[in-house]
């Protein structure tokens, strides 16, 4: 039979992994075994931090001897339940007191009876309960992670040994280091997804960091706007102005993602995207299906904020393509990753006539001809003058008339 690991094995095992980038799931997983392979009689051990995430608060990893993991991520907001169940946990109660470590033996109801979890693990057959607390100071604390916490829960007969209590007293800071750098690194990427953009977070992260290291790529330019917000936003308090502003670009965001689109920013209440595909035709293909979902979904938007007696607005958009830097631009210390070009700045020019065109979508002559089979969708507006553009040029809308291309 193999010689069971030793103490020092183990935290080295979880350095090891943390520095390996393995996850948190593989990580836990593989601490539990070896903790029982230790001779730690563990039979329930859950770990759980606060995230910086948009739209998630907490994420927990919960495991039990003979199952399998079983990882939840706590979504905002997400009702009174999930809140109510914080407060009374033996956590919120350690950091009220300002206490690292909690011990409770399950054969007390006194004790038990304080913490809803603590009867339910009685009731599974649990005999001793820890929890501890790793909290984390200076530069590795970031919004509102401040901490690692974790629990143990045995079902041996009398409880936990002094030796086991001792055990995991050493092992936890390991355990909360190697924990911790893998959620840094998913909070990194994550970051730079919700503000860059998944490509161009990407592009970053592989190490495209460097001012004017910027890659010339031919790509259909979105460039959508908000009609007359500037006048709605003057006639409403701040807070509903962002909840509208929030509302329409959350339908515009998804419409360009859901077709494999990407955001690179948000110019007020303006968005500039791409597409790119290597099929000449696939992009624009799909930047079109992206503005009529988005089109009936902000028609929908409208009629609910109509009922609600909310405010309402448009999207108006223009679509080109064309040659582009995409890069970082700036200075040495703030730099942005975008894309420059004359094509940027004639989509520019083609969305500032969507009022004197009356028009929701205009589409340039560029994208009419290399959308192919697609252009049958569209109608001509006519030949006109862009602004800093030598030549007229022709312009399109949908063809109402037309039945877009399954």
């Amino acid at each position: 039979m193999p010689e069971a690991p030793s103490l020092p094995s183990l935290q080295a095992w979880l350095i090891a992994e943390g520095l390996r980038g393995c996850g948190d799931i593989a990580l836990m997983q593989g601490f539990c075994e070896r903790l029982l392979a230790q001779g730690v009689p563990v039979f329930r051990v859950f770990v759980g931090s606060d995230v910086l995430h948009p739209t998630l608060a907490a994420r927990t990893l919960r495991w039990r001897r003979g199952s399998t993991l079983v990882d939840t991520d706590v979504v905002r907001g997400d009702g009174t339940d999930t809140a109510e169940a914080w407060r009374t946990s033996p956590f919120f109660a350690m950091i009220e007191q300002g206490s690292s470590e909690l011990r409770v033996t399950l054969d007390d109801p006194a004790r038990i009876e304080r913490f809803p979890v603590l009867p339910d693990l009685k009731q599974e057959g649990g005999t001793d309960y820890l929890a501890l607390m790793v909290p984390f100071g200076g530069m590795l604390r970031f919004g509102q992670v401040e901490e690692i916490y974790a629990s143990f829960a045995t079902d041996r007969v009398g409880g936990f040994r002094d030796r086991d209590i001792a055990t995991l007293r050493d092992v936890i800071p390991a355990l909360a280091l190697a924990l911790h750098a893998q959620r840094l690194g998913i909070a990194s990427r994550t970051l730079l997804d919700t503000y860059l953009g998944g490509d161009a977070a990407e592009r970053v992260l592989a190490g495209n960091i460097v001012r004017g290291q910027a890659e010339a790529i031919h790509a259909v330019i979105w460039s959508s706007d908000l009609s007359d917000f500037t006048r709605v936003a003057d006639e409403i308090p701040p807070g509903a102005m962002l909840a509208m502003l929030n509302a329409y670009a959350e339908i515009v965001v998804d419409a360009i993602t859901t077709q494999g689109g990407d955001v690179l920013k948000f110019i007020g209440d303006g968005i500039l995207a791409i597409f790119r595909d290597e099929d000449p035709h696939g992009a624009c293909g799909r930047a079109l299906d992206a503005a009529r979902a988005m089109l009936a979904k902000v028609d929908a938007l409208k009629i609910r904020r109509r009922a609600d007696g909310l405010p309402v607005t448009n999207v108006t958009l223009a679509l080109h393509v064309g040659e582009v830097l995409y890069g970082n631009f700036g200075s040495a210390t703030r730099l942005d990753f975008t894309v420059l070009g004359p094509a940027v700045n004639e989509t520019a020019r083609i969305a500032a006539l969507s009022r004197s065109l009356d028009q929701r979508v205009i589409v340039s002559q560029a994208f009419a001809i290399e959308a192919g089979p697609r252009r049958r969708e569209l109608v001509s507006l006519g030949r006109y003058a862009l602004r800093g553009v030598a030549r007229p040029q022709e312009l399109y809308t949908f063809d109402v008339d037309a039945v877009a291309v399954a």
